[in-house]
């Protein structure tokens, strides 16, 4: 792969490139994505001690990166190839009717919570409010301006900000393509403006932001400006603007030297100090101290770059070690544990491919798993149940959608 520009080769080559890229998926990125939507669900389940071992709390990157990168990957194959194979406008209009999805799908998933909230408040009469759970008291005591804001997008309360920012980023799309074709240095040149725009550190209050309420100055949590990056590094990655990176024995060295160094600065790390005494100095936790410093670098809000260096590090070590087009992920042996495996990567194979309906579901099944764990207490035996009761929620909702998407009603007789 070169970052030779697409005008260089003939259209008909260019054609079939594009559709050879989206015949062939590679099993890595559903892999990973599927990964992903486990570790949202454990991670959004209020009281869940599950979220003590999540990648979040070994380094600066988690699950979000996880599913942003791997959903500009994704995009490349399902949008990019349209904008080869019918033009600009005709891609443009296939990305605008994706972005329709997501926003139903985001209004839908609010009100779907905000109901089942409501329900348990008015009906269980329990101690705990489950509506301030999820601050949602300007929505219910004064509905008026709150519901204009949902559905212009002005009203983003944090648990419901991750499809917000996935759209205006898909927005982003036709005007990368466009400049595309005239440099690929021109997208990248792009990406980085725009990133550096998003860093408050860097443009303080005039840094490029949407505003997450009308009566207030708080912003989007997940800054689509910041979070761009890394779903349009996926996406080059896919249209082979960028080289597959090679497998080389330095390199792993590398990525693995940032993994390590970061479990240092971790939440991990802030636990272990704390119940150590002997690194207590003076009363101050020289990690909480060094995470301070770099709170611009790692911050979640506007992607700090820490966070991108981390999470190129570790997928790295993970694209090294799933192999090429994710050859490594199926044993595809004849013994009971070689096929128990594959049975199971390809069940996280299905998830990550219908990724959507898994990721709405999965957020208002969190909410669920709260309120049962609520009444049932957090027990070792409990949480673990729960989670994974969950977590074939979620693989039956996956199964469910990729059986509508199939239609399966037209391959049958009237």
């Amino acid at each position: 792969m070169t970052l030779a520009s697409p005008e260089t080769f003939p259209l008909a080559a260019r054609a079939s490139a594009a559709n050879t890229s989206a015949r062939v998926r590679d099993l890595r990125l559903d892999f990973f994505r599927g990964i992903a939507m486990f570790i949202i669900l454990v991670a959004h389940t209020p009281g869940n001690f599950l979220t003590l071992w999540i990648p979040a709390r070994w380094g600066f990157s988690d699950a979000t990166e996880i599913f942003v990168f791997c959903s500009g990957m994704a995009s490349a194959i399902a949008f990019g190839s349209a904008f080869a194979k019918v033009g600009w406008l005709l891609g443009t209009a296939r990305v605008a009717f994706r972005v329709w999805q997501v926003y139903w799908a985001h209004i839908g998933l609010f009100v779907a919570i905000a109901a089942l909230m409501a329900g348990i408040d008015h009906y269980g009469g329990y101690d705990k409010t489950y509506i301030g759970s999820l601050n949602l008291w300007a929505f219910f005591e004064a509905p008026a301006e709150p519901l204009i804001g949902l559905m212009t997008l002005s009203y983003v309360p944090n648990y419901f900000d991750i499809l917000p920012m996935y759209m205006v980023v898909l927005a982003m799309m036709p005007l990368v393509m466009a400049l595309s074709r005239i440099n690929r240095w021109a997208v990248f040149a792009f990406m980085i403006a725009v990133w550096l725009g998003a860093q408050t550190w860097l443009a303080g209050a005039a840094h490029l932001a949407f505003p997450a309420e009308p009566w207030s100055d708080r912003k989007w949590f997940f800054n689509p400006f910041g979070w761009q990056l890394i779903f349009f590094t996926g996406f080059a990655f896919m249209r082979g603007w960028l080289p597959k990176p090679p497998v080389h024995g330095a390199l792993v060295a590398i990525a693995a030297l940032v993994v390590i160094v970061t479990v240092g600065l971790s939440d991990v790390a802030v636990r272990l100090v704390a119940q150590n005494s002997a690194f207590d100095t003076s009363g101050v936790n020289p990690v909480v101290a060094a995470r301070k410093f770099l709170r611009p670098l790692i911050d979640k809000t506007d992607f700090g770059v820490l966070r991108y260096v981390h999470f190129l590090a570790l997928g790295y070590i993970a694209w090294v070690i799933a192999g090429d087009k994710g050859d490594n992920l199926l044993a595809r042996g004849g013994s009971m544990p070689a096929r128990v495996w594959d049975r199971v990567v390809r069940i996280i194979l299905k998830v990550g491919q219908q990724s959507l309906a898994v990721f709405v579901a999965s957020m208002f099944l969190a909410r669920v798993m709260g309120f049962v764990m609520d009444l049932t207490g957090r027990s070792t035996a409990t949480v673990v149940l729960v989670n994974l009761g969950g977590a074939l929620v979620l693989v039956a909702v996956a199964y469910g959608a990729g059986w509508f998407k199939s239609q399966p009603w037209k391959g049958k007789a009237a």
